[in-house]
């Protein structure tokens, strides 16, 4: 069945997971980017409608996650149609919520269902990897990779690019809270050291395997004992107003294992339920409120599903 127009919903995802910088991610269910694709006889790529981003967002097709990727498959599949794209952001830029690839997931997958879905998710991925270097600069797949495939997943390599789906334990619920700051990916990227100690590379590598680990055994106590992060979060940390006391509220209120969302400023929780997780939640909330700093804040399981059609 040939359609005109679809209408798709992508996630934010949580980045990095404390100790897998770059490699490792998972989906939300909220927040996330809706994205309207309509076939038009202009024979051009244009982006005719942002909402919720202030004005913030390029409406340049060659400048947009979006755009970038509707321009990309259609060359890959060899074919001139022109396509408008509405965006509407429904969820906050700069949040360390991987805002730019859930624009890009969303349009991607909608433009795969337009042309009658001609390539697998797993096909998708390096069309949205390539956007990301449009947003930041670099072509990182920890966002874009759990936001199209849904649930967690491990970048083992990223030349050649190898994206791994891992298995979600049940009861695993995230809960995200993001403070009403900002930081620039470019800064937090600029922050971190060029080299790092060996001791520290193995206790990294091996909190990165016993996480993994710990999903594919649904062990919660092996989970918790690897939500570490040995080499990023101490430098990126002080880039947030009053973090220890956040994230020792969460732990103190049953959280498995708590630390930056992406490049931040949102932090994330993992619990064993929904009950912990909103308690984890209101706890980090007072925390960052102590120190006059609002707050939104997201709970919800693993988001095994990806992007959606809502139409």
């Amino acid at each position: 069945m040939t359609r005109d127009s679809v209408r798709v919903y992508a996630p934010a995802t949580v980045a990095n997971v404390a100790c897998g910088f770059d490699v490792l991610g998972f989906a939300l269910y909220e927040p996330g980017d809706e994205v309207i694709l309509r076939k038009n006889h202009t024979g051009k790529i244009e982006i005719i409608l942002i909402t919720g981003d202030e004005g913030k967002l390029s409406r340049d097709a060659t400048k947009n996650t979006a755009g970038v990727v509707v321009d990309s498959f259609l060359k890959h599949l060899g074919l001139r149609i022109g396509i408008s794209i509405e965006l509407h952001k429904k969820m906050p830029l700069g949040s360390g919520l991987g805002s730019s690839a859930a624009s890009a997931v969303a349009a991607l997958f909608a433009i795969n269902e337009l042309m009658g879905q001609p390539l697998t998710r797993m096909e998708l991925l390096p069309f949205a990897v390539e956007a990301e270097r449009v947003a930041c600069g670099t072509a990182h797949a920890d966002n874009v990779a759990p936001a199209l495939l849904g649930g967690f997943t491990l970048v083992r390599s990223y030349d050649p690019l190898d994206v791994v789906k891992l298995p979600v334990p049940s009861e695993l619920f995230a809960t995200v809270v993001h403070p009403h700051i900002e930081i620039r990916t470019e800064d937090a990227r600029s922050i971190l050291r060029k080299s790092v100690p060996l001791k520290d590379a193995i206790a990294q590598w091996g909190n990165v395997g016993g996480l993994v680990a710990g999903l594919l055994m649904a062990d919660y106590a092996l989970i918790s004992r690897s939500l570490h992060d040995q080499i990023v979060e101490p430098m990126r940390s002080l880039l947030i107003p009053n973090f220890a006391q956040v994230k020792k509220a969460a732990m103190e209120a049953g959280a498995l294992g708590c630390s930056i969302s992406g490049s931040g400023p949102s932090m994330f929780a993992l619990s064993t339920s929904l009950h912990t997780g909103q308690n984890i939640a209101h706890a980090m909330k007072q925390a960052f409120a102590a120190v006059n700093i609002q707050t939104d804040c997201y709970i919800s399981p693993i988001n095994t599903e990806g992007p959606r059609l809502l139409d």
